[in-house]
């Protein structure tokens, strides 16, 4: 399980297969690669070609069925994606630096190290322009975090804290929960709402005033330069640090190409 991120880049593979049938296809390999180990570490040494398995789904009527899934099958759709590859070198939405790099994932369950990340790149009230949009934008979409709750109860995959990680920002409090509800659970991010993120976390320069603000949607063209990319890899960052700077990165380019940033949490 994972939230699924996508830098939506109009791009010929995307066009000829889908960006969801891209999505299915990576997502195919890697199951069908995990069944493989799974039944090589048990000693079953047969042909890919004889391996499958169950796999139960829900129908469109609401019905519980199982079918044989067969893993060459699954390898076979994957390879469909080999002579696309290419379109990929040099595309400014390659986030990864690798075939169908703008898209990519954050894996579950998320560490307690990346929720006190996340809350230690927010403002601070001395930064007073971006601490003030980010109070106002907490009370604009209401975001108290209630619908994350359910997903740290005991037993679910979500999250590696059980409980909510707070930080006070002078006058206010922010929770883990809101910042996870303002990043993923308001549906696809458009560069208006990505500008405003990669602010309030620190991915870009946030000592402008409110004109140099507004202007950053669109994108200037100078954004490069200009809208440095703030994030590194550090030695100590934990895997779910890693996939959070993949996602932010993702995000700065989404919102240098003027394109949304799509989500399946």
């Amino acid at each position: 399980m994972a939230i699924d991120h996508v830098i939506d880049y109009k791009c010929y593979p995307k066009q000829e297969l889908t960006t969801e049938g891209i999505i299915e296809r990576i997502k195919g390999r890697a199951r069908a690669e995990a069944v493989i180990k799974l039944f090589r570490d048990n000693g079953d040494n047969r042909p890919v070609s004889e391996i499958g398995f169950e796999l139960e789904r829900m129908t469109a009527s609401g019905e519980s069925e199982t079918k044989v899934v067969m893993v060459q099958n699954m390898l076979d759709q994957a390879d469909e994606l080999l002579p696309f590859h290419h379109y990929c070198e040099g595309c400014p939405a390659n986030n990864l630096g690798t075939p169908f790099g703008c898209i990519s994932q954050i894996e579950y369950p998320i560490s307690g190290r990346a929720e006190l990340w996340l809350l230690n790149q927010l403002p601070i009230p001395t930064e007073t322009l971006p601490w003030m949009l980010l109070r106002q934008g907490l009370r604009e979409f209401k975001a108290a975090g209630e619908a994350v709750n359910s997903m740290r109860a005991e037993g679910q995959p979500f999250f590696q804290e059980k409980g909510v990680l707070v930080r006070q920002l002078g006058e206010m409090i922010v929770n883990s929960n809101q910042l996870f509800e303002m990043l993923f659970l308001l549906g696809h991010i458009k560069p208006s709402y990505g500008a405003t993120l990669l602010m309030f976390f620190n991915i870009i320069r946030r000592n402008m005033d409110a004109d140099t603000i507004m202007a950053l949607t669109p994108s200037p063209d100078d954004a490069a330069e200009n809208y440095p990319l703030l994030i590194k890899s550090e030695p100590d960052d934990d895997a779910s640090i890693q996939r959070f700077k993949t996602f932010f990165r993702a995000l700065y380019l989404a919102w240098a190409l003027n394109v949304r940033l799509l989500l399946d949490v």
